[in-house]
């Protein structure tokens, strides 16, 4: 593929003649799974298409890695998250599990919110954390990450108007 932008819908088409497989063989070995390979691989050139200006590619496979290992760790979060969110149900009762899906759309709203939270720098989304899943104080929090009762309300207020994009 020649350097420079890519200005049509052929030069994408290139893209992914020349180097689908080798993707798709690269992220079957990040994954260890054909199947999430084949679909990450897809989302990457997805990824593309959804771009509005030309991009310079000089490289196109290093271009690739580097869109394709931003969607696998997205991917790895949520399977994580999904994890999580699977044991947490083991510990109800059998009455009170929910429908599969319920499960899915709390499911698929956590992941929202996981990565609404994930836009925000570290301390905002910690103090937030710590004070709406652990409970705690305004001080506390102050103490544990070495800023002040001021900055940590307005981390948590920064984190609430970032959930509010949820709806």
């Amino acid at each position: 593929m020649s350097a420079g932008p890519l200005p049509d819908i052929h030069a994408i088409e290139d893209l992914y003649a020349e180097n689908h497989l080798w993707l798709q063989k690269w992220l079957r070995s990040k994954l260890g799974c054909v199947h999430h390979a084949a679909d990450l691989a897809q989302d990457t050139f997805v990824r593309i298409l959804g771009k509005s200006e030309p991009v310079n590619i000089r490289e196109p496979r290093s271009y690739l890695a580097t869109i394709a290992n931003g969607l696998v760790y997205d991917f790895r979060r949520r399977q994580l998250l999904e994890q999580r969110y699977l044991e947490a149900l083991q510990q109800l009762p059998e009455p009170l599990q929910p429908s599969p899906e319920t499960r899915a759309l709390q499911l698929e709203a956590l992941n929202a919110l996981d990565a609404l939270l994930d836009q925000l720098p570290p301390a905002v989304r910690r103090a937030f954390l710590l004070s709406q899943l652990s409970g705690w104080t305004h001080a506390r929090i102050a103490t544990e990450l070495g800023i002040s009762v001021a900055t940590v309300k307005r981390h948590i207020v920064r984190g609430l108007t970032q959930c509010c994009l949820l709806q």
